[in-house]
């Protein structure tokens, strides 16, 4: 096992491209860390500084307290596992999976003993005299991790492994690595695009964009406490609803607050208040709402719907999924005339993600709850969450 840590690492390209900046990580002994961002956030970057496939421009990486920055990777006792597989096409499978074994001179005894304990950990047994090309997609990905492990390395890095699976056997090869993990306890930073994977896979998971480091929290702290807009939007799915909103206080002035965007007002319970001390300064003050759409409700399914917690909305899309229904809300802002007539602008979609009891349908106006203690609240400026 092995403790890796970087610290305030960045990596500058030539040409001014700064793809990691000032990077603070600590991977525990045994841990599965996963570093989670869109295309070019410089997760795999972060990764292949690790592994020492790319030269650290400043910052320190520790192995076991070792610095590393000046260590040759055959020499961090790291094994990868890429996205291609990257097999010996005219090996078979032993072979492929005992190659770093032999080339380090280890005895045929134990050779055999570590390829053949792997083959029976990954289910490869039958597999073994076969050729990449004879095997399936998933069959190779286990190849690949088999070559992995029969290293005993300190640290496993793993480079978006699944991304070439279809979809049905990325959810089997996902619970597989899981597993597999946690029985071999061995130190592990997983990179991958797909926060669905992220939040399966990882004790911790750390979410990057544009070379920073936007928050790093257990999987359930990052769906309940985002720290900012950018992790809101990115870890749930379907994504989190942000809506420009304002927050003012209750209509007569009196009340406790409220949160208004376009037409619509919502009370905020004194529990939620209390949670949030600083969502007081931001009374009279813009701000951006955050309403999960599985905190959305039809309120004709609830027994009791507390009237400030009901929104009035037109239903726009209905899209079907078997365990549950996705609705499409307009939110729109009311202009009225001195002659009567009124102007309805519309400002945003709200998506809801609800019991497949609902009936409500495109063209129909939706009395939807909204959960108030799943509200979210940040800053228009910085983007970071209101709370303190």
């Amino acid at each position: 096992m092995s403790r890796i840590v970087l610290d305030a690492v960045s990596k500058q390209f030539p040409g001014g491209t700064t793809a990691v900046r000032s990077l603070d990580l600590e991977v525990s002994d045994g841990e599965l860390l996963v570093l989670v961002g869109p295309s070019g956030c410089g997760k795999t970057t972060a990764l292949r500084m690790v592994a020492g496939l790319e030269e650290v421009s400043s910052g320190t990486i520790y192995i076991d307290g070792r610095p590393v920055n000046d260590v040759e990777p055959r020499h961090r006792d790291i094994a990868m596992v890429f996205q291609s597989y990257a097999l010996y096409p005219h090996l078979s499978v032993y072979d492929n999976m005992a190659f770093s074994l032999k080339y380090r001179k280890a005895s045929k005894a134990e050779v055999k003993q570590r390829v053949t304990e792997a083959a029976r950990i990954l289910e490869l047994e039958p597999y073994l005299d076969r050729k990449p090309r004879q095997l399936s997609g998933g069959q190779r990905q286990r190849v690949a991790m088999g070559r992995a492990i029969v290293r005993q390395p300190r640290a496993f890095l793993m480079d978006e492994p699944l991304s070439n699976l279809d979809a049905k056997l990325r959810v089997q090869m996902r619970a597989e690595i899981a597993q597999l993990q946690r029985s071999l306890a061995t130190t592990t930073i997983y990179v991958t695009h797909d926060q669905t994977e992220a939040m399966t896979l990882g004790s911790r998971v750390a979410v990057m964009q544009h070379g920073v480091l936007q928050q790093i929290a257990p999987p359930q702290e990052l769906y309940r406490r985002p720290a900012n807009l950018f992790v809101a939007g990115f870890i749930g799915s379907p994504p989190m609803n942000l809506i420009d909103a304002r927050l003012e206080r209750g209509a007569d002035g009196s009340g406790g607050p409220q949160v208004v965007f376009g037409a619509h007002r919502l009370g905020i319970p004194a529990n939620v208040t209390t949670e949030r001390p600083g969502l007081e300064r931001y009374l009279g003050r813009d701000i951006v709402l955050g309403i999960r759409p599985e905190h959305l409700s039809d309120a004709a399914l609830l027994r009791d719907a507390d009237a400030a917690s009901v929104l009035q909305l037109p239903v726009r899309l209905r899209e079907e999924l078997g365990s549950e229904v996705h609705i499409h809300c307009g939110i729109g802002s009311v202009a009225h005339h001195a002659d009567g007539a009124q102007d309805v602008t519309s400002l945003a979609t709200l998506v809801a993600r609800m019991d497949p009891q609902t009936a409500l349908a495109e063209g129909q106006d939706a009395r939807v709850h909204v959960e108030a203690s799943g509200l979210h609240f940040f800053d228009p400026g910085t983007g970071e969450a209101i709370r303190d």
